[in-house]
């Protein structure tokens, strides 16, 4: 088997600056987990159907198990580790605390970064909004009305501040 030669690849992750040499046929996800140990970015199916792995890419959610890491060079990359400050929760974060939206929690990092894009553009949207926003994130535990309601409150703590 020939050996392909590594790719030096600049990456923004959550505010911090990295150069790595990576094999250019590495995922996204593969990066984040393994040479930069983000651990929040989860591995679900591997074949982009569940949504465990979305990160945000220039603010825009992605699934990063099918996303090669060399393309994702001079991007800006926000996983679930750079939305808290400190000891203090993004309120996305907070309310998915606060109104039982986490359940297991495998999924959840996926679900805030997409409801993080989603209120960005529109802090103010409606149930329907937030369904076709994370119908793309599968939760497996029980139902979606927890995580809908958490989003809908992020949103309208948002517009109050």
């Amino acid at each position: 088997m020939k050996k392909v030669p590594k790719q030096l690849i600049s990456l923004r992750v959550n505010g911090t600056d990295y150069e790595l040499a990576v094999s250019p046929n590495r995922t996204l996800l593969e990066v984040l987990r393994e040479d930069l140990m983000l651990k929040g970015v989860k591995e679900g199916c591997d074949d982009g159907s569940c949504g465990t792995c979305t990160i945000l890419l220039d603010g825009a959610p992605v699934r990063s198990c099918l996303y090669l890491a060399v393309e994702a060079t001079g991007k800006e990359l926000t996983t679930i580790e750079g939305l808290a400050e400190g000891d203090r929760l993004h309120p996305i974060q907070q309310a998915f605390v606060d109104h039982g939206a986490i359940q297991c929690g495998y999924c959840t990092p996926g679900m805030i970064l997409t409801a993080k894009a989603l209120l960005d553009r529109n802090p103010a949207p409606t149930d329907q909004d937030i369904k076709i926003a994370i119908s793309g994130n599968f939760c497996r535990c029980t139902g979606y009305n927890k995580i809908v309601t958490a989003i809908k409150m992020a949103g309208q703590s948002a517009v109050r501040r």
